[in-house]
This record gives C-alpha cells, sequence and structure tokens, in this order.
C-alpha cells in the first residue's frame, strides 16, 4: 500500500509539472534573453550547469525544510514510514513553490537544454540512494557524494537527524554550510508526527489544509 500511494503520488508529479511546463518554459527563456552572463558557451558548461544545479537545489532543498509553505511541499515526501527506492517516487504535487530557486542558471546564461538535462540527472542519481540495502561506499566517496548512508539520515526523524543532509549528488554543501550529519544510529523514517493515511491527496496536501487551519484560528 505504501508503494501503491508512492507511485500515485508520482503520477500526480508528473500531471502537475506538464500543467506548469508552459509557464515555467516561457519564465526560463524570458531570463535567457535578459541573462547577464554567457556561462553555456565556455568549456565544460555542461559540468557548470551540473554543479549550478546541485548548489541550488542545496539552497532549495534547505529552504524547504526552514520555512513552512515551502515544507508543504517538499512533506509529501518524507511521509512514508519506509525507505526503499519506491520511496524516492513519492513526489510532490505543488512543486511551484520551487521553481524559482533554479531561476539564476538561465540568468547565468545556462541554455534552457542544459538546465533540464541537469536537473534530470541530478534527479536520477538521488533514486539510487534510497535503500537499505547498500551500506556504506568506500571512504572517498562517502566524504563528497550524496550516499544512501546520509540520505537515509535526511529522512530519519530521529532529533539528531532532523533538517540533515541536503544535497543532492554533492554532500560537500552540507558540510560546507554546517548541516551535515553522520548515520551512527539506526534511522526512524517518516514524519514526528506521521499521517498515518495512503491516501494521495491527503499525502499532498495535508499541510496545506494544516496551514490554512492554523491561520484560521490564530488570534
Amino acid at each position: 500500500r505504501d508503494t501503491a500511494a508512492s507511485l500515485a503520488m508520482l503520477v500526480g508529479n508528473v500531471a502537475v509539472n506538464a500543467a506548469y511546463y508552459g509557464l515555467l518554459s516561457r519564465t526560463s527563456r524570458f531570463l535567457f534573453r535578459h541573462r547577464v552572463a554567457d556561462l553555456g558557451k565556455r568549456k565544460g558548461s555542461f559540468v557548470v550547469a551540473m554543479v549550478t544545479w546541485d548548489f541550488l537545489y542545496y539552497w532549495s532543498h534547505r529552504w524547504q525544510h526552514e520555512s513552512r509553505i515551502m515544507w508543504a511541499n517538499h512533506v509529501t515526501h518524507h511521509s512514508s514510514e519506509h525507505y526503499n527506492l519506491s520511496t524516492a517516487l513519492r513526489q510532490p504535487w505543488s512543486g511551484y513553490l520551487t521553481s524559482w530557486v533554479f531561476f539564476p542558471m538561465p540568468l547565468l546564461g545556462i541554455p534552457l537544454h542544459q538546465t533540464a538535462r541537469a536537473g534530470q540527472l541530478n534527479l536520477l542519481y538521488q533514486y539510487w540512494i534510497h535503500t537499505e540495502v547498500i551500506d556504506r561506499l568506500d571512504p572517498v566517496s562517502e566524504s563528497v557524494l550524496n550516499t544512501p548512508s546520509h540520505h537515509r539520515v535526511h529522512h530519519g526523524a530521529n532529533p539528531q537527524y532532523l533538517d540533515k543532509n541536503y544535497g543532492g549528488i554533492l554532500i560537500s554543501w552540507d558540510k560546507l554550510f554546517g548541516t551535515f550529519e553522520p548515520e551512527v544510529r539506526r534511522v526512524k523514517y517518516g514524519l514526528t508526527k506521521n499521517i498515518k493515511t495512503f491516501n494521495p491527496l491527503r499525502i499532498g496536501y495535508h499541510e496545506m489544509a494544516d496551514i490554512a487551519r492554523d491561520v484560521r484560528r490564530a488570534k
């Protein structure tokens, strides 16, 4: 049932992104026409695109944990109390809340096709790290890359694991900005207050409803 719910969230994510794609594409093209640099014309520009996306992803991911309205989007991905490859497919339905974080890429002159490819590869990389089957990689990889061990920590509801390890491909950002936490004890997955449902609509929008309730009740 948990896997079925994750697959339903993936289908909804694809549908919402398809509906939103036109506006996002037009905005990105507008920003590219008014770019302030031409990083996409330099040698190794795709490597620049990959690193830039990963850097912006770190901040997008971090802000989604630190801002409640942005958390309302990301909480979907954390709502499963299991951790396996299907958990990676549990994607949110409110990505329009965070798309703006990546607008610096066209502004810096990184072509739209490179931006899109960097985002796709970043997301694809993160698929395989949603597993308990792999313990740890070699020390060099563990020191630089986001790995299953590092990402298990990110999905933990244990107090010491909350709001840690935001990196996409590189864990280096967390070490640089002080949000890294190693895996030292078994991870308890899910939310600090689990929602206990497999209903896709509730998984996707329960935090939005809670925000609306709190605003309505606030003095």
